[in-house]
């Protein structure tokens, strides 16, 4: 830490140990946390969740793969190691948010082909209670000069894509949003999940095709492919600039 104060840390210790690790950062004064560990009883993340923002801390995670902030900081495996994350990351001016690891890489590999850079890229955790959801996070992109426009992952169940998009409204975002929803079969498949914990459909408002319409309302693109993205927001950021 180069002689100066310890601000942040990275838990990966056994889920049964995970809230005990964290609660001891938190009495130390980290401010913030990315838990890798997946499989940590929900209780366990309620309390962790509550405790931090009564330290005034975030919490990214759990079932994360970290952050990154290109040729400057890497919390967590997020993009591997320090040499293959330098294939897929590069700095620039797009943030990147994604539920899960692997295609926070995917995304911000497709960005740095396509000669744009991120500003930071958070893989926030496939979990159904998480420390940090796109709303809650979206504040820090607005803030920072160099974020020019956001990309999103993003997958049915739960409720956090409507909360981005009254966040989206309610605080006239400066940033152009970009959107790519996975796993449309399921709205055909009633009761199906897959991968995370958080995919679990509750009601008609947890569903890709609702997701998708409230994104839209708020001005968030859905792109249809991976590889439309690049182009997406490349396009609605100058449109921005132009405005």
């Amino acid at each position: 830490h180069h002689g100066g104060p310890i601000d942040g840390s990275v838990v990966t210790v056994p889920p049964a140990f995970t809230k005990d690790a964290v609660f001891e950062a938190l009495q130390n004064g980290i401010k913030i946390i990315v838990i890798v560990t997946e499989r940590i009883p929900r209780r366990d993340v309620a309390q962790m969740v509550e405790l931090a923002d009564m330290h005034g801390a975030r919490i990214i995670g759990p079932n994360c793969l970290g952050i990154i902030v290109p040729d400057v900081i890497k919390m967590g495996g997020i993009g591997g190691p320090a040499k293959d994350a330098a294939k897929a990351y590069t700095p620039g001016s797009i943030g990147v948010i994604s539920r899960s690891g692997g295609m926070t890489t995917e995304m911000s590999s497709t960005l740095t082909a396509a000669g744009l850079g991120q500003s930071t890229a958070v893989s926030i955790g496939g979990d159904a209670i998480i420390g940090s959801a796109y709303a809650e996070l979206m504040p820090f992109f607005e803030a920072d000069p160099e974020t020019q426009g956001i990309v999103i992952y993003t997958e049915p169940g739960g409720r956090m894509e409507a909360q981005l998009a009254q966040w989206v409204k309610d605080n006239n975002s400066r940033l152009p949003i970009v959107a790519f929803m996975a796993g449309r079969f399921m709205d055909e498949m009633p009761g199906m999940s897959f991968g995370h914990a958080g995919t679990i459909v509750e009601g008609k408002e947890d569903t890709a095709t609702e997701k998708i319409a409230r994104l839209a309302e708020a001005g968030i693109t859905v792109a249809e492919e991976i590889s439309e993205i690049p182009d997406i927001i490349r396009q609605k950021i100058a449109e921005r600039s132009a405005a």
